[in-house]
């Protein structure tokens, strides 16, 4: 009898035991979970925000205001070439976002504005406006981030989410406080800060996200022509917090009114931190970030990677960017040093210059170029270009840093703003073109940079 009770009351027990755990809601696993992302090139460097103990809401807060000096000195005080920077000898806000994350019971939503230059900048790039009516540039310029999904508790989360989101293209950030260097190598300069669609982050583990886009295309507000843009990225980061890899891959049908140009892009960064004593009043870590992106077009009158008499001159891009960064004093201080290179035989790719050089379409009369004199980017038109740039960092706290940086750049064609500059012979936007005069551009620049990074 003992017997038999003690064998009812265990498998009492037992149910009981597994019908608590069938009614308690699994607990949600955090990707990349005790990782440390803050000594990464191109990632948040904040370990907390003052807002994480909000319920439904946290907010961010971005802030960027730098003043830049090219020893050019062109007379327009315009800079050519940068999604960086967009004048010389100014104090310039170049980018002020606010928003935040958004979350109720699976439901999610990123919404971060965007004012200052890069408002004007980046959007200018990008074709796709001028399919088609309303004006998508002047719809979304005030958006950086402005998407909406759902959180699904599988593995370590699977978020999908529709709307417009950051590329991660090129390893470096959007928001500059969050990049080692203030202006980006070609490498990351020349490719997509946005997309515009759909993305899915699955992260099966604590290390690893996978993350499929279905997307509108290449850093565009519309679509090109009739086939999206398909992309995934891969991101793994190791345990020990040294290691991140990841790869970013497109393939997509961009160049307007070309339906049979194809476009594939593949680029990869390799992160190491090879030393880290954060407690140390001498070097207190050690890191650096390397990038290789290939990409090519083919199709509709290009060839990829080699030229043909038939099918047209080679289209590719290829690229690479170096970067080493020390922190000294507990991480208050840092030192970056580095560089890229690239090679863009089509120039499909360039950063198109600006005012009378650039080869864009007229905002007022769409079938002309906004230049007088358009920078050429027939295919078939070469472009190599290299950089390099050091910085020194203060960085008082996690929410601000102070940035003294110095860049030479060079290309072997004319492209950077000279003395002439890009405007007109006086540098302003209101004087008659002198029928003599030509847009000034070089093929090198210095400049020095001082900003005030600031995020809460």
């Amino acid at each position: 009898m003992k017997k038999r009770f003690l064998t009812i009351a265990f498998i009492a027990i037992t149910c009981f035991v597994n019908a608590q755990k069938d009614s308690v809601t699994p607990v949600e696993k955090i990707p990349f979970d005790g990782i440390d992302q803050t000594w990464q090139n191109g990632s948040d460097r904040r370990d907390s925000s003052v807002f994480n103990k909000m319920k439904y809401f946290t907010p961010s807060i971005l802030m960027d205001v730098a003043y830049t000096h090219s020893f050019n000195n062109p007379n327009d005080n315009t800079v050519v070439g940068s999604t960086a920077l967009a004048r010389n000898n100014e104090i310039q806000l170049n980018a002020l976002h606010f928003g935040g994350d958004f979350y109720y019971k699976g439901a999610r939503a990123r919404i971060m504005t965007q004012f200052g230059m890069r408002s004007q900048v980046v959007p200018r790039n990008d074709f796709s406006p001028y399919r088609g009516q309303y004006k998508l540039a002047d719809v979304y310029r005030f958006l950086s981030e402005a998407y909406a999904g759902y959180h699904i508790n599988k593995w370590y989360g699977i978020n999908i989410d529709a709307g417009l989101f950051m590329s991660y293209i090129g390893l470096n950030s959007y928001y500059q406080p969050e990049n080692w260097e203030y202006q980006a190598s070609f490498t990351s300069d020349n490719t997509p800060w946005f997309f515009n669609g759909v993305r899915i982050q699955i992260f099966p583990s604590k290390n690893l996200k996978i993350e499929p886009w279905l997307i509108n295309g290449w850093q565009s507000y519309g679509r090109f022509n009739s086939m999206p843009g398909l992309g995934f990225n891969v991101t793994w980061m190791s345990s020990n917090s040294n290691i991140k890899l990841l790869t970013n891959d497109y393939y997509g049908t961009d160049a307007a009114g070309l339906p049979d140009r194809i476009r594939f892009h593949s680029d990869n960064s390799f992160l190491l931190r090879y030393y880290n004593h954060p407690e140390s009043r001498g070097v207190s870590r050690m890191a650096f970030s390397l990038t290789g992106d290939i990409g090519y077009e083919k199709g509709g009158g290009v060839n990829g990677f080699t030229s043909d008499p038939v099918k047209g001159p080679a289209q590719y891009f290829e690229s690479a960017m170096f970067y080493n960064r020390i922190w000294f004093n507990k991480n208050k201080f840092a030192w970056t040093i580095g560089g890229g290179v690239m090679t863009n035989p089509g120039r499909y790719l360039v950063l198109y210059p600006t005012g009378q050089a650039s080869p864009l379409p007229n905002p007022n009369n769409p079938t002309q170029t906004e230049g007088a004199f358009p920078f050429s980017a027939n295919p078939g038109d070469p472009f190599n270009g290299w950089d390099i740039s050091t910085n020194f960092d203060f960085m008082p706290n996690q929410s601000i840093t102070f940035r003294f940086e110095l860049v030479n750049r060079h290309s072997d064609v004319p492209y950077f703003a000279g003395a002439g500059g890009v405007t007109s012979q006086t540098g302003y936007t209101t004087t008659p073109l002198d029928p003599s005069w030509r847009p000034d551009l070089v093929t090198s620049e210095t400049r020095f940079i001082l900003a005030i990074l600031f995020r809460l």
